[in-house]
């Protein structure tokens, strides 16, 4: 399989990284990429084949990964328009639907959307993918070997979950970051210095998602196991009910997947 990531950024690095890491060929990977700095970095990163602009040689692949930001999408695909015969095209691109980057490339649907996140970029993803109808099985294999190299993926067969996938994964990180700096600032009141409350933050988060991964349980059986009657786990969870926290995350989700669905709507427009 050869590849060729339309846009060398991070998330491209990363997946390149990740690749590469898993013993796939620097021959079979190319970049377009407009920056001469970008490309010279990735030359000497990877040893892969980089462009400053589609030609043949960047046509010559089986896979094209669209790693471009959504608003320069448009203008990033033009050149492909017409000149693609039977390659896969895997989006990056949060918030774009299959049936815009479709009409951009002159109505071609080989096609398959991903909501990836940014622990891809430390190989700890979790990657969305959802495939157009007209996609095949060895299509879809080949969408998840690229995305598997940065993390575990999932398949959503209806494109309209994305904006939830969006809202729920892809701006999850900025979540528990969120969470995090609010347990660091109460261990700082609390008398720790910074390093030891970011600690204490950071490796109990660290090693509460990977109980919970390695656990058959639910997540409330695993929160009641720390939770004692009248000790202090309740006392905190209590005040996290009284002051809405649940529901302040559950809402604060909805608008993420709101917000995805106007983004979607502004970004296909022509």
């Amino acid at each position: 399989m050869k590849i060729t990531f339309i846009g060398g950024g991070n998330m491209a690095v990363a997946l390149i990284g990740g690749l590469r890491r898993q013993g796939f060929s620097a021959a079979g990977i190319q970049v377009v990429e407009p920056s001469a700095e970008s490309r010279d970095k990735l030359t000497e990163s990877f040893g892969v084949r980089c462009a400053g602009a589609v030609d043949a040689s960047a046509l010559s692949c089986e896979v094209l990964v669209l790693a471009v930001k959504p608003q320069q999408m448009k203008d990033a695909v033009a050149p492909l328009a017409g000149k693609l015969s039977g390659q896969l095209v895997v989006s990056i691109a949060a918030g774009l639907r299959m049936v815009d980057i479709s009409r951009w490339l002159g109505h071609y649907r080989n096609l398959v959307r991903t909501m990836p996140n940014t622990p891809a970029l430390i190989s700890a993803g979790v990657t969305a993918l959802c495939a157009d109808p007209s996609v095949d099985l060895e299509g879809r294999t080949q969408a998840e070997k690229v995305l598997r190299a940065v993390g575990s993926t999932i398949w959503v067969n209806d494109e309209a979950q994305m904006d939830a996938v969006t809202a729920v994964s892809g701006s999850g990180p900025a979540y528990v970051f969120y969470f995090l700096e609010a347990m660091e600032a109460a261990g700082l009141k609390l008398g720790f210095d910074a390093t030891t409350a970011r600690q204490l933050a950071v490796e109990t988060f660290i090693g509460a998602a990977r109980l919970a991964e390695q656990s058959s349980e639910s997540l409330s059986t695993l929160r009641s196991r720390v939770t004692s009657k009248g000790g202090t786990t309740e006392a905190a969870l209590n005040a996290f009910n009284a002051n809405g926290v649940a529901e302040g995350i559950a809402r604060g989700i909805a608008a993420a997947a709101a917000r995805g669905r106007e983004l979607g709507d502004m970004l296909g427009k022509d």
